[in-house]
């Protein structure tokens, strides 16, 4: 019997028991009550959250009451329309995958960004390969925080700050409550969110499984996906608790490949590949421990490992080169297997201490980390000629490398409360960076041997200042660094050079801005900021001994992005707090463009200053209105994406649609909800509901090459209850 259909059975069970405890025990049915959540919630984080400290930086918040849209397709561009400048990669309707990068960082997996889950990481390697193969479920949020860049000194070095879902915990007021979310739409899409938790004497508990199928928008795209999750917390006391943990994601995905501009134009919705899969298994074990020393000392210990595996099996070609039957073997050409193994432990422990300066409270933040992984990286094996997914080989793998990374970290940072309304927080962070990698590449033929250390401090201060009762200023400068990838040190032929000077880019970021919340009728955050982004990595073509023409992996130049993210949101008309209409506008303006640059181009090294960094348009908006009426929500949401460039030569087109424009682009989505009891309630909505044909990704490696279709309309229903 499939694990999922025991879980099912288990979880009804529950719900019979959950039942029958509540017919059991005489209860008197009180009339239900909506609260208006939207403006009295934070829309930014407090001065502190258990050992961290946000005061003087840009943050933003999210609750599971204001996510809105399909949660349970992970559509990225609904549930996060709230924190402006957010760059989302839309590649399909399977939700498998976050990509989100902001201020002209990369979105792809999420890269420059510090993943976490409950506090702690969950990028498959921090430094050497830090893409975030974990997808958590929406529907398991309970809040989504998310710090810019200044979380360089608490949480990691990372240019696009520190994103961190916080996940649902069980009632603290029942032994058992069910909850289980059926959702069925376009192209044979389900999903199935399923959950129990509750709280037995000193023991909270919450897990959840989460089943997900489709067929996608395009052809080809099919997909199967798992999530799961377990928490199990012992409160030892008032003071303190210890939670154990485990998270696993896993899925099969049918890739449906890339396509070049004429193929787009004439029918988005094909694909030429049929043979592609893409199989990632993540486990995270983890240990969340607390304990308050005193009412004005608080520790935190985290420990979890990051254990898991990506393959992909594929016919990795630019979509104007068919994957045809070839004659002369009697069969398909063989597939391209590609298969990474991640290890990885870390811990951290952090301290938070209350104490007097002056006459106010001031806070100190410490804490160390430490971070050992291991990638076993095997690529570009020869696989089947075979259609389905399959992992075999046929021949060896060309690469075949051990990927090593350790790091040491420790910082410190302090609230000073110079008056009651003056903050000043400063901090420092330092890092230290151990890689090493050994192996074959090329087809076994040459050996790769790399090792390096790096130290580094980075540092920064926050300002806040408190100007009315629920109005107050922020401003941050804080440093940023990101070490070049093994991929950056990995040549691709024995034509290819690492330049032994490669440098790690290094950068800082500044924000300044003003924020507030009127009358819970109105709040806005508006921020203007600067982000230095230097020593970028990239190719320079240089002549060899050998009068032939060979590629230098280098330090090609600099970038800046600048610009201004603003967000407001109004309740236009009132009637109670159960009924209201309410607009919001997010805002991006981010200029991101290289400001001193040389990249190979055909051979020839071409300047490239002025030109706009990858991926990073101009304008990001996200707009919408919602209706509350009692019991019933509906709302409509607009977003546009102006043009920007897949490469930094900014190339405007090309045959094989791998490098070149992307269009902007203009998106509407609907969302309705309904409580029909207070165990019962109904949601629907249509995404993409005018049918815009557009993409906001070309790319030249996996899962493309070429322009990748976001999907045109679709649509979902879905049936919820919680007993």
């Amino acid at each position: 019997m499939k694990i999922k259909n025991i879980f099912f059975i288990a979880l009804m069970c529950m719900s019979f028991i959950a039942k029958a405890q509540k017919d059991s025990i005489p209860t008197r049915v009180l009339d239900s009550v909506t609260v208006n959540t939207i403006l009295k919630k934070n829309y930014y984080l407090t001065l502190t959250d258990g050992t961290s400290i946000f005061a003087g930086k840009k943050t933003n918040v999210l609750y599971d009451v204001t996510m809105e849209g399909n949660l349970a397709a992970n559509v990225q561009r609904t549930a996060f329309a709230k924190i402006p400048g957010l760059k989302m990669w839309e590649m399909d309707g399977a939700g498998t995958q976050l990509n989100i990068g902001a201020r002209g960082t990369d979105s792809h997996r999420c890269i420059e960004m510090n993943m976490r889950q409950n506090g702690y990481n969950t990028n498959s390697d921090e430094f050497g390969y830090p893409e975030n193969h974990y997808t958590i479920p929406l529907e398991a949020i309970q809040e989504v925080q998310y710090v810019r860049g200044s979380s360089a000194l608490q949480f990691g070095p990372q240019f696009g700050g520190m994103l961190n879902f916080i996940l649902k915990q069980g009632d603290s007021t029942k032994p058992i409550t069910v909850e289980s979310n059926q959702t069925a739409g376009s192209n044979n899409f389900f999903n199935s969110y399923n959950a129990v938790g509750g709280t037995s004497g000193k023991i909270n508990y919450y897990a959840y499984y989460d089943y997900r199928h489709g067929d996608g928008w395009r052809d080809n795209q099919a997909f199967n996906y798992h999530a799961y999750y377990a928490n199990f917390q012992y409160n030892f006391n008032s003071k303190g608790s210890i939670a154990f943990q485990f998270s696993r994601t896993d899925y099969v995905q049918q890739i449906a490949g890339g396509l070049t501009d004429a193929q787009f134009n004439a029918n988005p919705k094909q694909s030429v590949r049929a043979r592609n899969f893409f199989q990632p298994e993540i486990n995270i074990p983890a240990i969340v421990f607390n304990y308050n020393l005193s009412a004005q000392t608080h520790v935190q210990v985290l420990s979890n490992m990051v254990i898991g595996q990506r393959n992909s099996v594929q016919f990795i070609n630019s979509p104007d080169i068919k994957d045809t039957f070839n004659t002369t073997i009697n069969s398909y050409n063989p597939r391209q297997v590609d298969r990474d193994y991640y290890s990885g432990f870390t811990t951290e422990a952090r301290l938070l201490h209350n104490y007097n300066f002056g006459n106010n409270t001031s806070t100190l933040v410490a804490g160390v980390r430490y971070f050992n992984e291991d990638t076993k990286r095997k690529q570009k094996g020869v696989g089947t000629t075979g259609s389905n997914f399959d992992l075999s080989l046929t021949k060896p793998y060309g690469i075949d490398l051990k990927l090593h990374t350790t790091n040491y970290a420790a910082f410190i940072e302090n609230i000073f409360s110079i008056t009651n309304n003056l903050l000043i927080v400063p901090g420092v962070r330092y890092e230290i960076i151990n890689s090493s990698m050994d192996g074959l590449i090329n087809n076994a033929t040459s050996n790769v041997s790399y090792k390096n250390k790096r130290t580094f401090p980075l540092g920064g201060v926050g300002l806040q200042y408190q100007l009315a009762k629920s109005t107050q200023f922020y401003a941050n400068i804080s440093q940023a660094y990101r070490p070049y990838l093994y991929a950056n040190i990995t040549p691709a032929t024995q034509l290819d050079k690492i330049d032994p000077n490669l440098k790690d880019s290094k950068g800082h970021d500044i924000d300044l801005g003003i924020r507030g919340n009127i009358n819970h009728v109105f709040r806005f955050d508006i921020n203007p900021y600067y982000l230095f982004y230097g020593n970028r990595v990239g190719l320079l073509s240089f002549k060899g001994s050998d009068s032939a023409t060979h590629l230098l992996t280098t330090n090609i130049g600099n970038s800046v992005s600048k610009g201004v993210e603003a967000y407001t949101e109004l309740i236009i008309w009132k009637q109670s707090y159960t009924s209201f209409i309410s607009v919001f506008n997010s805002l991006a303006y981010n200029h991101s463009r290289y400001t001193s640059g040389t990249l190979n181009k055909a051979g020839i090294n071409t300047n490239i200053k002025g030109n706009y960094v990858e991926n990073s348009p101009d304008w990001i908006e996200k707009a919408g209105i919602n209706f509350q009426y009692r019991n019933m929500n509906t709302g409509f949401q607009y977003s546009y994406t102006s043009k920007n460039y897949n490469d930094a030569l900014n190339t405007v087109s090309s045959t094989n649609g791998v490098t070149g424009l992307i269009p902007a682009y203009h998106v509407w989505d609907w969302s309705f909800n309904y409580q029909i009891t207070k165990q019962y309630a109904f949601a629907a909505g249509i995404n993409n509901f005018t049918n815009e044909h557009y993409f906001n990704r070309r790319i030249t490696m996996y899962p493309g090459p070429g322009i990748l279709p976001a999907d045109g309309r679709t649509f979902y229903i879905t049936a919820k209850i919680k007993i």
